[in-house]
């Protein structure tokens, strides 16, 4: 006999910590708005009706990085910029996900210069690429959701 059978009508619902945690995680991540070029209006029409970011829990990007736990770089950075996105990236609270989005966020794009960080993983740590220049708004999406499918894989063993 199971655990089913013994608490059959009595709504209660068995789970994994780790589940749960990563359930919570996902849908309760708030972006940081850091647009830095033209990726920046598709990053903003994804949160307009048409497309729509918070049924994802992305209700609104927020300014401070320590109200936020997921950064989405849209556009070129500088070398300039650099040390300032590695600044917001270190306020963050922990746990913290970084989403390049665009070819010049994700590797420099056409501008092939000495001013122009080549790929913002240089600065920070990306968990998701989001290709094209600039991406459609459904790739952003695409790309919040396959961010969700990391996170809920995630292990307790990988939180510390």
């Amino acid at each position: 006999m199971g655990v089913e059978q013994k608490l059959a009508n009595m709504g209660v619902v068995t789970a994994r910590l780790e589940d749960l945690v990563n359930w919570s995680r996902t849908n309760a991540m708030w972006p940081m708005l850091f647009g830095l070029a033209c990726c920046a209006i598709e990053m903003m029409s994804a949160q307009a009706a048409n497309y729509d970011m918070s049924r994802f829990g992305m209700e609104l990007m927020r300014p401070s990085p320590r109200q936020s736990d997921l950064m989405i770089v849209a556009g070129r950075v500088s070398r300039k910029m650099a040390p300032v996105v590695r600044r917001l990236y270190d306020q963050m609270p922990d746990p913290k996900w970084v989403i390049a989005m665009g070819d010049c966020a994700s590797c420099g794009g056409v501008f092939n210069n000495y001013a122009v960080v080549q790929g913002v993983d240089e600065v920070v740590p990306v968990d998701v690429y989001v290709a094209g220049c600039p991406p459609r708004p459904e790739a952003l999406i695409h790309g919040v959701v396959t961010l969700h499918e990391k996170v809920r894989r995630e292990k307790m063993k990988d939180w510390a």
